[in-house]
């Protein structure tokens, strides 16, 4: 493997994005984006119909990067205890012993998310947001790896639990996951067809570990960002907030977690410098849940992404 930091990351991204593909396929960008969200520090909630694989990918993606991998199936009766543990009186030691929940993991499926009650959504969004957990006003530590991959349907809108925008902004990410087109389906169902396979059956590796995503997540950190692109960030984010199809616009955070992805997203490519592609590239995944579109774009039929788009026309780019 080559000296160069940022060389390494590349082929990193390259070798996750191979591995994951032996599984699931055509979905070569929404594993792009979660290697993206992985070195950058954040999460990514993944909305889109059952049976598009989002769980397979999130498994065959924690196997190749080596990360521990865990996965919440959140229900309406889903309490914050059942997925952070608790304290257990020990009679042996008469000492209280933490038995730790399911999200005590690097990688996490937190499944539906938004079919479990405000309060249970909290405890997980702490989780993120500090990578530690309160218990019985204990505070424990998590991985510094901590990722966590939530799921929701967009279609059911009963029994479910919305996600308010202060909670949404804890995301890197909010990607769609689409169905495939008819050859993705055809392979698809001549792999999967026969009987349920993991991705270890499909030959899968480990071609990472701790160190070397600790080495990656180091190598994004020396990554370039020049004045005039982290003008053309503030500029676009702001423009979120004048647009006239935008009930509410972005806010700082979300200028500066672009900022950091667009830093990942340059060294996969190969570089230790942000160029304009980088930012407008991921634009839409970064602003899809942190802006409201208008009541006047919503009766022309307009969706956050063609505004996003109109916005990114608009605003002069960085030579």
């Amino acid at each position: 493997m080559t000296a160069n930091p940022i060389e390494r990351v590349q082929a990193l991204g390259q070798a996750i994005e191979g591995e994951v593909a032996k599984v699931v396929f055509g979905q070569a960008e929404l594993t792009r984006m979660v290697t993206i969200a992985l070195l950058a520090g954040g999460h990514v909630l993944l909305e889109g119909p059952p049976g598009t694989a989002k769980t397979l990918l999130a498994q065959a993606f924690a196997r190749a990067v080596g990360l521990e991998f865990g996965r919440i199936q959140f229900t309406p009766d889903l309490m914050p205890g059942d997925i952070l543990g608790s304290n257990l009186f020990n009679f042996q030691t008469s000492s209280f012993t933490l038995t730790k929940g399911p999200i005590f993991t690097e990688l996490l499926l937190a499944d539906e998310i938004n079919r479990t009650p405000p309060k249970t959504q909290a405890a997980l969004l702490e989780a993120m947001q500090e990578r530690r957990v309160t218990i019985n006003g204990e505070a424990h530590a998590m991985s510094p790896r901590f990722t966590v991959l939530a799921t929701q349907n967009p279609i059911e809108q009963q029994g479910v639990y919305p996600l308010p925008e202060a909670q949404l902004d804890r995301f890197l990410f909010k990607l769609v996951v689409d169905y495939p087109d008819a050859d993705e389906e055809r392979r698809i169902v001549a792999s999967h067809g026969g009987r349920f396979k993991s991705p270890a059956d499909f030959g899968v590796e480990r071609i990472a570990d701790a160190g070397t995503i600790g080495a990656a997540i180091d190598a994004v950190a020396t990554v370039r960002l020049a004045d005039e692109i982290v003008d053309y960030i503030v500029r676009l984010i702001r423009a979120t907030r004048a647009s006239a199809d935008l009930e509410c616009g972005a806010s700082p955070r979300a200028a500066t977690l672009l900022a950091r992805a667009a830093c990942a997203a340059a060294a996969l490519d190969g570089r230790d410098y942000v160029i304009p592609d980088d930012v407008q590239r991921l634009a839409a995944g970064v602003l899809r849940h942190r802006v409201i579109l208008s009541a006047a774009a919503e009766i022309e039929g307009r969706n956050v992404e063609q505004v996003v788009a109109a916005l990114l026309e608009r605003e002069d780019v960085p030579r």
